[in-house]
């Protein structure tokens, strides 16, 4: 079975030099192919245009594939040619392939995916094989294809589909690519997502004609993975692919979903431990360890991951658990790292996933800082995460320069507990003061309110030095201002600037405490959500307008992305939600959106004088409707699929 590895490109250029002094030591590690996902980070010499300002030259992008060659690691690189095409359509030159288009002008929309009929199609796949043909030494070119939601919306795409159906259209656009694939003397593979959803697919795909098909999934599991959008339930793809003469890869993923600062280490060893069993399980051809979107983590976090899973097959008989595949990867990271040692660290890095920064429950701060200051939730849980923090980051052993970047990583997480307490400490103190307007003790609670914003400003600037120091681990200094969470700290130094002037405002007159400010609004709803049956959910809050229609004021997806979220049944997941809002007199609703149910209870109104709740009392309302357990998933995000009305009683 090949072992190989991946890095995300597309989402995160990282420096030339830092890349090329990894690859012999992925050798070692046993990796023997490297797949590139590129999208607009190299500079084809047949689409100009394409490559972004920080892309690298196409002499870079030679010299990366020869020099993992000389290495003995084969490349193969992805060039998405369905979803994920937003590289191309953002040009003038490509921008007419996208499928979605204005339902009045019928122009193209400035985002989506590319259209499979397009007629210039044809012109931009040639275009893509013939250059990266000379950089596929296995004789593989990876055209992703996967998440493609929005097929069938253009007028020719909608036109086959009525004809022929969903399955076969996508059939179509794949034996396409196949075809121009094997007049470059290239197989085509494809990520397996779309098969999962559309099976009947498989029989139309070219049969024993050397597709690959890559099947993933993002969270431990028992013997088969499972499909979010069919609420968590378990497929399997492997057996349908054999009878068609598929090659089947298992891929586990390293790394972080989107905003995560670091791997949420037990829930991605897990994975790629289930995948491991499984790639033995159904004989796959090869083992891929994907990462993805890197740019808000340090990338030596998840090189330590790679590090880590290479003990499945260096050491076969070792114990796979996390704590044990994760001291694993500390030892190969830094050889001088005592056994013991390495496996002290390990645990105790297993231990701080229980608070990790990961999920839109957690990222909504990113947002705004009023939505989770409102919540009805205790900082206590996040001030015993960033003193587990602090403490794990002063561990001597993260001295060592190789594991720089993890300790820096720990600080960064450390800012966000802390951030999590500031935000709840200091909404607690705004309400206070509203109760207290005009009384001589707010200037008790105005001080209380100074102060903790001085200790959080001198959190900000640490937060910031970990945050470079995580950057330029693999990353030019000079980019570190532009990146992710340069930009969330800047967010965050705005509000507290702005939170401030707030406080300034009330300390003068006291009833300018009840004006918004950043970490509450004139008056806030909030409510329990109860995530029973985890799918693609949406949780929408509108408020009427003026004129009689709904404006929505606050909304949230529902995924989680964390192991105890992955599950076709949930009972006891539940979230507090907080909304600010401006005008208490307009009438407010919550409505469900996209795929799935979920159920909503304990809703009350305040401005932290006058509260008000949700009347009728119940103890849940149940909006949505059930995932449905086949056929193509409809993702609408604009659709309300279930409406509560808001009417409110004196508390």
């Amino acid at each position: 079975m090949l072992r190989a590895f991946q890095w995300d490109l597309a989402r995160q250029v990282e420096r030339l030099d830092h890349l090329l002094e990894l690859l012999p030591r992925y050798a070692a590690w046993g990796y023997q192919r490297l797949y590139l996902h590129l999208e607009d980070a190299v500079d084809y010499p047949s689409l100009p245009g394409v490559a972004r300002a920080d892309a690298y030259s196409w002499e870079q992008f030679r010299r990366l594939v020869t020099t993992a060659t000389a290495h003995g690691i084969a490349v193969v690189p992805i060039a998405n040619l369905l979803g994920h095409t937003q590289y191309l359509i953002k040009t003038d030159a490509w921008r007419d392939l996208n499928e979605l288009r204005d339902p009045v002008t019928g122009e193209p929309l400035p985002t989506g995916q590319i259209c499979p009929l397009h007629p210039r199609i044809p012109e931009l796949v040639e275009k893509l094989f013939h250059d990266l043909a000379p950089f596929c030494p296995v004789g593989e070119i990876h055209c992703g294809l996967d998440e493609s939601f929005h097929l069938g919306k253009h007028p020719l795409s909608r036109d086959e589909v009525s004809k022929i159906g969903l399955a076969a259209h996508f059939a179509g656009h794949v034996t396409r690519l196949h075809a121009t694939a094997v007049r470059h003397g290239l197989r085509l593979g494809l990520w397996a997502d779309m098969l999962s959803l559309l099976p009947e697919a498989i029989a139309l795909l070219p049969q024993n004609a050397g597709l690959v098909a890559y099947d993933w999934y993002y969270h431990p599991f028992g013997r088969k993975p499972r499909l979010e959008l069919r609420t968590f339930a378990e497929y399997d793809l492997a057996p349908a692919l054999a009878a068609a003469g598929i090659e089947y890869w298992a891929c586990p993923m390293n790394g972080a979903f989107r905003h995560e600062s670091a791997p949420v280490w037990s829930d991605r060893l897990q994975n790629l431990a289930a995948w491991w069993r499984r790639a033995q399980a159904t004989r796959a051809s090869g083992y891929l360890v994907t990462s993805w979107e890197p740019y808000r983590l340090a990338l030596p976090t998840t090189t330590l991951m790679d590090a880590a899973v290479a003990t499945l097959w260096l050491e076969p008989e070792a114990a796979d658990d996390p704590v044990a595949l994760l001291a694993a990867g500390l030892r190969r990271t830094c050889a001088e790292l005592p056994a013991a040692t390495a496996r002290q660290l390990a645990s105790r890095l297993i231990a701080t996933d229980a608070r990790a920064f990961v999920g839109n429950s957690r990222w909504e701060i990113n947002l705004g800082w009023a939505p989770v200051a409102g919540r009805r939730e205790s900082a206590a849980p996040h001030a015993r995460a960033a003193r587990q923090l602090e403490r794990l980051a002063a561990t001597p052993a993260l001295a060592r320069a190789e594991l720089a970047a993890l300790r820096a990583t720990l600080g960064f997480q450390a800012y966000l507990a802390q951030r999590e307490v500031f935000v709840r400490t200091v909404a607690g103190l705004a309400h206070r003061l509203r109760r207290q307007a005009g009384q001589a003790r707010a200037e008790v609670t105005i001080v209380a309110l100074t102060e903790v914003c001085l200790d959080f400003s001198a959190k900000l600037r640490a937060a910031k030095s970990a945050a470079r120091a995580m950057w330029v681990a693999s990353r030019p200094a000079g980019s570190f201002a532009a990146s992710q969470n340069a930009r969330a700290l800047a967010a965050d130094t705005d509000r507290l600037r702005a939170l401030r002037v707030w406080l300034r405002a009330a300390a003068r007159e006291p009833q300018a405490a009840f004006l918004a400010s950043p970490v509450a609004g004139r008056w806030t709803l909030r409510f329990t959500l109860h995530h029973f049956a985890p799918c693609h959910q949406k949780v929408v809050v509108e408020q009427q307008q003026p004129g009689g229609g709904w404006r929505e004021i606050y909304g949230r997806v529902l995924i989680e992305f964390r192991a105890a979220a992955a599950r076709s049944r949930t009972p006891q997941l539940r979230f507090e939600l907080a909304c600010p809002v401006g005008d208490a007199a307009a009438p407010l609703r919550i409505v469900a959106r996209c795929l799935g149910e979920f159920a909503v209870s304990n809703i009350e109104f305040t401005d932290g004088v006058t509260t008000l709740r949700h009347a009728p009392q119940r103890s849940r309302h149940l909006l949505g409707r059930p995932a449905p357990a086949a056929g193509w998933p409809v993702i609408d995000w604009v659709t309300n699929t279930a409406t509560l009305p808001l009417v409110w009683a004196q508390a």
